[in-house]
C-alpha cells in the first residue's frame, strides 16, 4: 500500500483495504497541493467529508481557515448572506455589516456540502467567485476579491439536476475539475467488518462493556447486507446491539433483527441498480418517501381547516383512514421511471370530502388555495417568524419562503 495513503489513513481515522478507497483517498493527496476545485460524490453515509479534510491539511492553504458549509441546511433567503456576506441595512435584520465564510475564509479552504441544493441566484456567484475570485456582499456594488480552495460534495445525480434546469453546467464543470468518487459500503465488502470490529471496539470503552464477536453466519450477514444508510447504518446497528444485546456473542438471527429494511424501502427507484438488485436507487426513494410524506402531513391539514371553515361539521373527517401512501406506484415506461400522480389523489380526497359533506358550495377550494391559508395562519400566530411557522408546518424554512414568494404572501 502506498505510505502516503495509510498515514492519511491513520490521521483521520480512516478503516479499510479497497483499492477504490484507496485510489480515492491518493487522488485527493495529489490534488491537494493544486489549487484546483475538486467535486467528491458518493451516496449519504460513506464519510464524504473526510475527503475535503485530507485535502485542507495537504494544501499549500493548510494554515489557513477550514470552513464547512452544509448547503441544505441555509434557508434560501439567507444563504447568500451566509457565503458572501451583507452589508448593514441591505434587508431587514441586518442591523451590521457581516463577513461571509469566503471573506473569513480568504487564504484557506471552504468545503460546500450539498452543494446541488444552492438556489440558481446563488451559483451564479459562486460561478464568480470559482472564475476570477470576485464577490460581493448582498446590498453592496463594492468587488472584493479572496483566495479560497474550493471543494464541494454531493449525493445526488447532478446531471438529472441540470437536465431539470436545477443546477448550471457551467457551475458543474468549475466544480468537478477533479472528481472524487467516494464508494458505497456495498461494494466494499472486506472493509465491513473491520469496521464493525472498531465500532464494537469503541463503543465497549465508551459503555464500559466486553467487545461484541460474531459467529461466521454472522460475519456472512454483515457482509452481504447491502447497507443503504453505509458506514453511518453500521455505526449505529453496532452501538444499538452494543447497548442491548447482553450476550456478546451475536448469532446470525439476532444481528438479522438490527438489518430490517428502512422504510424508503417501500417506494420503487427511479433509476435501478441492476448491480445491486437488493437497494434500488435507494436515495432516489428517500426523496420520493420525503415528498410524500410531506404531502401527507398537508393533506391531514388540509381536512383540520375544512372541518374549521365549515363550524366543525368535519367530525367525521378524522375518522376517514389515512392515506397509504405505500399503495402508490411508479410506472414503469420504456422511457425510465416516473413519478405518480399524487396531487391528483390528494385533489380527489378534497373532492370527496366536500361531496360528500356540502360545503364551501360558494368558494373555491384547492390545494393552493389552502396551504396558502395554512401558510398565513401559521405566520399569523407565531408573529410573521418564519423559523417557527416553518417548524409548525412540517417543511423546511427554504420551502416556506418560497411558497411565501409564490403565493405574494405580505
Amino acid at each position: 500500500m502506498n505510505s502516503a495513503v495509510q498515514a492519511v489513513k491513520q490521521r483521520f481515522g480512516i478503516i479499510g483495504f479497497d483499492p477504490m478507497l484507496d485510489n480515492a483517498i491518493n487522488t485527493a493527496i495529489q490534488v491537494a497541493p493544486t489549487d484546483l476545485s475538486v467535486l467528491i460524490t458518493g451516496e449519504s453515509g460513506v464519510g464524504k467529508e473526510s475527503f475535503p479534510k485530507i485535502i485542507h491539511e495537504n494544501s499549500l492553504n493548510k494554515h489557513g481557515q477550514y470552513i464547512a458549509v452544509n448547503c441544505g441546511a441555509i434557508p434560501e433567503g439567507t444563504i447568500d448572506s451566509e457565503l458572501f456576506g451583507h452589508e448593514k441595512g441591505s434587508f431587514t435584520g441586518a442591523s451590521e455589516m457581516r463577513k461571509g465564510y469566503f471573506e473569513v475564509a480568504n487564504g484557506g479552504t471552504i468545503f460546500l456540502d450539498e452543494v446541488a441544493d444552492l438556489p440558481l441566484a446563488t451559483q451564479v456567484r459562486l460561478l464568480r467567485v470559482l472564475e476570477n475570485g470576485e464577490y460581493m456582499r448582498v446590498g453592496s456594488s463594492q468587488v472584493l476579491k479572496t483566495k479560497v480552495r474550493v471543494v464541494a460534495a454531493t449525493n445526488v445525480n447532478i446531471a438529472d439536476r441540470i437536465a431539470r434546469g436545477k443546477f448550471r453546467e457551467d457551475l458543474y464543470y468549475r466544480l468537478n475539475t477533479i472528481p472524487i468518487h467516494v464508494p458505497p459500503l456495498r461494494e466494499r465488502k472486506d472493509d465491513i467488518y473491520l469496521l464493525f470490529v472498531k465500532f464494537a471496539s469503541d463503543f465497549a470503552l465508551k459503555y464500559r462493556v466486553p467487545a461484541l464477536q460474531l459467529t461466521d453466519d454472522a460475519v456472512a450477514l454483515l457482509k452481504s447486507y447491502s447497507w443503504p444508510g453505509n458506514i453511518r447504518q453500521l455505526r449505529n446497528v453496532t452501538e444499538q446491539i452494543s447497548i442491548i444485546e447482553s450476550n456478546r456473542l451475536i448469532e446470525r438471527e439476532v444481528l438479522q433483527k438490527y438489518l430490517v429494511a428502512p422504510q424508503v424501502s417501500n417506494f420503487p427507484a427511479l433509476i435501478h441498480n441492476e448491480n445491486d438488485p437488493a437497494v434500488p436507487g435507494v436515495f432516489e426513494r428517500e426523496i420520493i418517501y420525503k415528498f410524500l410524506t410531506d404531502l401527507k402531513k398537508e393533506v391531514s391539514e388540509l381536512k383540520q381547516i375544512v372541518s374549521e371553515m365549515s363550524g366543525g361539521g368535519y367530525s367525521n373527517v378524522s375518522q376517514r383512514a389515512p392515506i397509504e401512501f405505500s399503495d402508490y406506484a411508479i410506472e414503469n415506461h420504456s422511457s425510465g421511471y416516473t413519478l405518480p400522480e399524487v396531487t391528483h389523489e390528494v385533489e380527489h380526497v378534497v373532492e370527496e370530502v366536500t361531496a360528500e359533506d356540502s360545503v364551501l358550495d360558494d368558494a373555491p377550494l384547492s390545494i393552493q388555495n389552502v396551504e396558502k391559508e395554512l401558510i398565513r395562519r401559521a405566520l399569523e400566530k407565531h408573529g410573521n417568524k418564519r423559523k417557527l411557522a416553518a417548524e409548525e408546518l412540517g417543511i423546511s424554512e427554504r420551502t416556506l419562503y418560497r411558497k411565501i414568494k409564490d403565493y405574494g404572501i405580505s
